[in-house]
């Protein structure tokens, strides 16, 4: 592994990728343990993939902002470091596939550059915050959101509250309460309210997907703008310190909610105000302004397929907010854009576009102020790379996760499936193109990457045996999706079935929908006038296994024989129980806490210091194999083993010593103290080990 030079400004980011760089050098000396590289790799974007010896590289851009230049150096990076495709994603990310490990600090660098950043892209952290694509340009919108999700992911990057939780946290912002930003399925989902003049939140709590969906609680009908990231802080902080750690499939803040219940999370969460880095934090709304609008004539040109145009008109364009400008939303199959597409993506659009591009929830693009006039040559210079298909965010738009293609989790096909019954629309449902009220998603595991659990019609990856062979198989749910203002539904699951038969349980119920469903009458209320087991008996004979052919037993997209193969997947991170490697983390923050403290970065350093504790306590209870799955359990534990049975002498129980972070403002007061304490506990479990061991 070879060094590199950076050449960056900024010496915070230029430090966090030579630590990355330092830090494989020593994994691949075996000098860091696999298990705490995994986690420390993932908090810096890089996950590991299905194909043995690669990474999958996630590029984090917030609320999915990209300017043109920005794609290109993106699109430049997949060249040279990956597989020449980039993979927009349901959280408006986007990703590079197929990179060797010990190039991803030398790629994070040339990012960097143009200001793009893979840090917190994976791992137990603040992932990437979300937002409505149209915030900005909606003409429904209150105001735009964009500035206050720009706020919110500055705040909590590389902030210590958030570094190693027990799982990820997501954040979303919706311009109006039509909610396109699904607030109801995320742990924090905000929509924007005005009272009066004065502007702030609706705020949902506690939502997710996966393989236990769970709908956010409204906890707030109006928050003010300046009080939403100290809000956001104090439900972090509580999730820090209570959350599950252990089993990873139950460590989101959803069952956290459903453990503790929403009020006493809530009580908890005012605990912590008083540690907060701020009380207030103003939003500066021009931080993210709006991109200059395209000028200069634009040639008259011919269309050679008007019916194409007109539908494409009446489903992927619609007038902004600002008068004379329209939005066009770009439909990008599967979320694959090749790198040879991207650069002429960008050199088709320039002129009659802002230069600006949004990355949508459903794998998409959206582009901003298109002139009327200038329509008719972006539409042509769509067409020309197949990006001009009608049907945006409709029947027609199949939103899918990358399955078995690349993905560990993945256990049968979606990205095949996905333009299989994109295909079935268009040949044989074309007026469907326009019915933006059905989402069809579909997933390659129960974990909802691609969203099957809010959708209208969902699938995701499973398995069926059948004579002793095992068949890939989809599980069909139905009747989720986005009632609006905050509200939800968790899509059901219906019955399983053989994954080549999924184009037939779409015709079926497309049909059954067309035949029965009354004029006008929504999705959600047809499947609800029918109920759940009509659609079971409807669906039933799909799954008969009798009548089984060779083919059944090949999943789409595939030629050879079904065989599930799972890998363990990263989203969720891992448990580090190695007590020398505690100890150790114990010191690491210690120091970040005298560096912060020497910056006066007071909260910063508290926090840290905090976690000095817990590490260094976590260390000696593994030293009696007590395994905690908690950082409450860890101080309820050592108060417990070491402080009750005389073991550790303290001058207050470890409760009262460590949970003064919440008693105190994070004054330069405190921060001495506290970090002092810190330094003693952590000297004082060195040495008690030493004696264990002895």
């Amino acid at each position: 592994m070879q060094s590199f030079r950076t050449e960056l400004e900024n010496p915070i980011v230029e430090k966090d990728i030579i630590d990355l760089e330092k830090k494989i050098r020593a994994f691949r000396e075996g000098k860091i343990h696999d298990e705490k590289f995994r986690s420390l790799r993932l908090a810096r974007g890089v996950y590991g993939q299905r194909q043995p010896g690669v990474q999958m590289v996630r590029i984090k851009l917030p609320f999915g902002k990209v300017t043109f230049k920005q794609l290109l150096r993106i699109a430049d990076i997949a060249d040279e470091y990956g597989s020449g495709n980039l993979h927009l994603t349901t959280r408006q990310d986007i990703q590079i596939h197929y990179v060797s490990l010990d190039r991803t600090p030398e790629l994070w660098a040339k990012l960097e550059q143009d200001d793009i950043t893979l840090r917190e892209a994976c791992g137990n952290t603040v992932r990437n915050v979300t937002a409505s694509p149209a915030s900005g340009i909606d003409p429904a919108e209150p105001f735009d959101v964009s500035p206050y999700a720009q706020a919110m992911f500055e705040y909590f990057l590389r902030n210590p509250i958030c570094q190693e939780m027990g799982r990820k946290f997501k954040i979303s912002f919706s311009s109006s309460e039509a909610d396109t930003g699904f607030s109801y399925i995320h742990d924090l989902g905000f929509i924007p309210k005005l009272v009066g003049d004065q502007r702030g939140f609706k705020v949902m709590l506690g939502g997710g997907l996966g393989a236990q969906p769970a709908l956010a609680h409204i906890v707030h009908e109006f928050l003010p703008e300046d009080e939403i990231i100290p809000y956001t802080e104090s439900i972090i902080r509580v999730f820090d310190r209570y959350g599950e750690r252990n089993n990873r499939n139950k460590a989101r803040l959803k069952f956290l909610v459903a453990k503790i219940g929403i009020d006493e999370l809530l009580r908890l969460a005012a605990i912590e105000k008083t540690a907060n880095k701020v009380k207030t934090f103003k939003i500066d709304r021009d931080t993210v302004p709006q991109p200059a609008p395209p000028t200069g004539q634009v040639a008259d040109v011919s269309i050679a397929n008007p019916l194409k145009y007109e539908q494409w008109l009446a489903t992927n364009v619609f007038e902004q907010k600002q008068s004379g400008f329209y939005g066009v939303y770009v439909k990008v199959p599967v979320g694959d854009i090749h790198t040879p597409e991207a650069r002429r993506l960008v050199d088709g659009i320039r002129g009659l576009v802002a230069d600006e591009i949004r990355v949508t929830q459903n794998q998409g693009l959206l582009l901003k102020y298109a002139r009327k006039e200038a329509l008719p040559a972006l539409f042509n210079a769509l067409n020309e790379l197949q990006l001009a298909e009608p049907g945006f965010d409709s029947v027609a738009d199949v939103t899918t996760c990358p399955g078995t293609d690349t993905c560990n989790l993945g256990i049968s096909n979606s990205m095949t499936l996905s333009r299989v019954l994109e295909d079935v629309i268009y040949n044989e449902y074309e007026d469907l193109i326009y019915n933006r009220d059905i989402k069809i998603k579909i997933s390659g595991c129960m974990n909802s990457c691609g969203q099957h659990g809010l959708a209208h019609i969902g699938f995701h990856g499973s398995s069926l045996k059948a004579d002793k062979r095992v068949l890939p198989s989809v599980q069909v749910l139905l009747g989720g999706g986005t009632v609006g203002d905050g509200i939800g539904r968790a899509a059901e699951k219906v019955i399983k079935i053989p994954a080549k038969r999924a184009t037939h349980v779409l015709r079926a119920v497309l049909d059954d929908y067309q035949t029965n469903a009354v004029s006008q009458e929504t999705f959600h209320n047809y499947y609800d006038s029918k109920g759940k087991d009509y659609f079971y008996q409807l669906l039933k004979p799909l799954a008969d296994l009798t009548t089984l052919t060779d083919d059944e037993f090949v999943d789409w997209g595939h030629e050879e024989t079904f065989a599930t193969a799972i890998g363990v997947g990263e989203c969720a991170g891992v448990i580090i129980d190695l007590v020398a490697t505690l100890l150790f983390e114990a010191e690491e923050k210690l120091g970040w806490g005298k560096e912060a403290f020497a910056e006066g970065r007071w909260a910063d350093a508290i926090y840290h210091s905090y976690n000095t504790f817990i590490s260094s306590a976590k260390a000696l209870l593994l030293d009696k194999n007590i395994n905690t799955s908690t950082q409450s359990g860890v101080i309820k534990e050592f108060d417990t083993n070491y402080v009750s049975t005389g073991l550790v002498q303290l001058p207050v129980s470890f409760n009262d010593l460590v949970l003064q972070i919440n008693q105190n403002e994070p004054s330069e007061a405190f921060a001495t103290a506290y970090m002092k304490s810190a330094e003693e506990f952590l000297t004082e479990m060195k040495a008690e080990r030493e004696g264990l061991k002895a």
